[in-house]
């Protein structure tokens, strides 16, 4: 029969994962599940919780879930407190901040995944707002279930079952202010966007919209792919930048020849182009008649004889352009 010390061992060895717990109905009902579940699979399982530090008491909720995630019998328990910068929205910033803290735990645990809770109608939300945004598919596809080692098991369970779950398990689950805050994009999704929809066109909205970030993801993964394979074969070194076969953009469709100028910026450059951005690069090789480069923010793209040449762009020069486009 093993010893404790061997069984320790054991233990240890056994794979981690973490749930990333806010104290909210869904981050907490899935860290009840979680914690009854793992066990029975032969992981550990413990929790992270962000404090954002961005309203008043925000340290005591970060406690609250920590204490919690610990009489659920996860562990360990990791209260990271992060600096929230406001360059970009609110939003934006926090899930910048959440995700680096989150960046951070993994190297200092070995955890294998972190999962998330995010519910089929954060996922309809995140459909809708990519919609009304003009986003395209890299947004209209939604969350994956997996996406790199985050895991989103709750993907399919609506956020009233999880309100229900922590009601039976008599959790109390903080309910975060900001969610009726009506200056937040989501929340005005959530709180008046899809009930009307709901009401006017049926129910069903939420699954519909979700079903249709399933359907894109699919597409938009085998595009992915498709093109990863291209751009091995037409691309080439160019001075300061890269050479692509025009007559191979040529050949392609709309849809994979945008994909393959968009793809090359970002992964050449670090520049994710918008739509006009790209239509523009995109007519050097569809309505060629001469033209000179063409500069967008980062890259400056010429037709030199059978090539697309991207080159960077100086960086003060980007920075001119930037400011001007602001008013």
């Amino acid at each position: 029969m093993p010893d404790a010390a061997s069984s320790a061992t054991a233990d240890d060895l056994a794979p981690l994962v973490l749930v990333a717990l806010s104290g909210g109905p869904d981050s907490l009902a899935l860290a009840a599940a979680v914690a009854f579940e793992a066990p029975k699979l032969g992981i550990r399982a413990g929790a992270v919780i962000v404090d954002h530090a961005l309203q008043f008491g925000s340290e005591d909720v970060a406690a609250r879930a920590a204490e919690q995630a610990a009489s659920l019998g996860l562990a360990p328990v990791i209260v990271k407190k992060v600096v929230v910068s406001w360059g970009s929205g609110p939003e934006s910033a926090a899930r910048h901040a959440r995700y680096l803290a989150f960046a951070e735990v993994f190297a200092e645990t070995g955890a294998s995944h972190i999962l998330i809770g995010h519910t089929l109608d954060d996922q309809a939300e995140t459909v809708l707002l990519g919609l009304a945004r003009g986003a395209g598919p890299a947004s209209l596809r939604g969350m994956s279930e997996l996406t790199d080692r985050y895991l989103r098991p709750l993907l399919g369970v609506h956020r009233e079952t999880t309100h229900a779950s922590c009601d039976a398990l008599g959790l109390d689950a903080w309910t975060d202010p900001h969610n009726d805050e009506h200056r937040f994009s989501r929340v005005r999704v959530r709180k008046a966007v899809l009930p009307v929809l709901e009401r006017e066109l049926g129910p069903g909205v939420a699954e519909a919209l979700a079903r249709t970030a399933d359907i894109l993801r699919e597409d938009s993964e085998a595009l992915d792919r498709m093109v990863d394979e291209i751009i091995e074969e037409i691309c080439e070194p160019a001075e300061a930048g890269i050479a692509v076969d025009v007559r191979a953009l040529a050949v392609n469709p709309a849809a994979l020849r945008n994909r393959i100028i968009r793809v090359v910026a970002a992964g050449e450059f670090g520049q994710y182009l918008n739509r006009a951005h790209t239509l523009e690069i995109a007519r050097l090789v569809t309505d060629w008649r001469g033209q000179g480069p063409i500069d967008v923010p980062g890259i400056s793209v010429a037709r030199e004889g059978a090539l697309l040449v991207f080159t960077a762009r100086a960086h003060d020069e980007a920075e001119a352009e930037l400011r001007a486009d602001i008013p």
